[in-house]
């Protein structure tokens, strides 16, 4: 009979938390669709987008309940078990948090309004774009440890996080731009719209923030 854990980790425990993230990003991606649909209001396929996500994020809670049961108490590895939980939990976050945002704004048919609309669907792809460098920071783990954390690896690695920096800094502008623009606009909007609209702009930020924060995970990792 297989050995459960060596069917699950195969030669290495970093690649189910490297499947993990990949299953985070997929769901996280789908939020740029989602908002095309939410500014065009076609609820239809606003919810069809929903249940794709909210099928990710299921399948994302999955792998993470099937790594914390099968992940071996002793590694054998330069790594520290409570490190690759930390990682795994700030990855869940992710998806969660691309789920709750899909939903508030499915539950309430919440219209973005016309004058922000560009703007909006800018903000959505410069979070996404942050769990897309996270993911990158991520899949270099594996590279990291077969290095025997080797400098030119470390050096690599740091540069993608640099590249997530950015990232989320040129998310942070534009959550600013866009609230300003909302500012502008807010009193022509029913009052608890307006309420919506600058929680989900806050949530989206800590989107990119949880991606930001899973990817510089690594850099902990590192520095242990």
């Amino acid at each position: 009979m297989a050995n459960p854990i060596l069917s699950l980790f195969g030669h290495s425990p970093i690649k189910p938390l490297q499947n993990h993230m990949h299953t985070s990003l997929q769901c996280v991606e789908l939020l740029i669709p989602f908002f095309q649909a939410v500014i065009k209001e076609d609820w239809g396929t606003v919810e069809a987008t929903y249940n794709s996500i909210a099928k990710l994020e299921g399948d994302a809670d999955n792998q993470k309940q099937d790594i914390r049961l099968h992940l071996p108490k002793s590694l054998f590895m330069p790594i520290n078990r409570s490190d690759l939980i930390q990682l795994l939990s700030k990855q869940d976050k992710i998806c969660n948090t691309a789920k709750d945002i899909a939903g508030i704004m499915l539950g309430r048919k919440q219209v973005v309004p016309k004058k922000i609309a560009t703007d909006m669907t800018a903000y959505v792809k410069s979070a996404v774009a942050v769990a897309v460098e996270a993911k990158v920071v991520i899949d270099e783990l594996d590279e990291l440890i077969g290095s025997g954390f080797g400098g030119r690896e470390i050096d690599r690695i740091n540069r993608c996080i640099t590249k997530l920096e950015k990232a989320e800094d040129k998310n942070d502008k534009r959550q600013i731009t866009l609230r300003a623009k909302l500012h502008e606009i807010e009193a022509d909007l029913p009052p608890v719209d307006a309420m919506f609209m600058y929680k989900t702009i806050e949530t989206i930020g800590n989107l990119a923030d949880r991606a930001q924060s899973a990817g510089e995970q690594i850099q902990v990792i590192i520095a242990r």
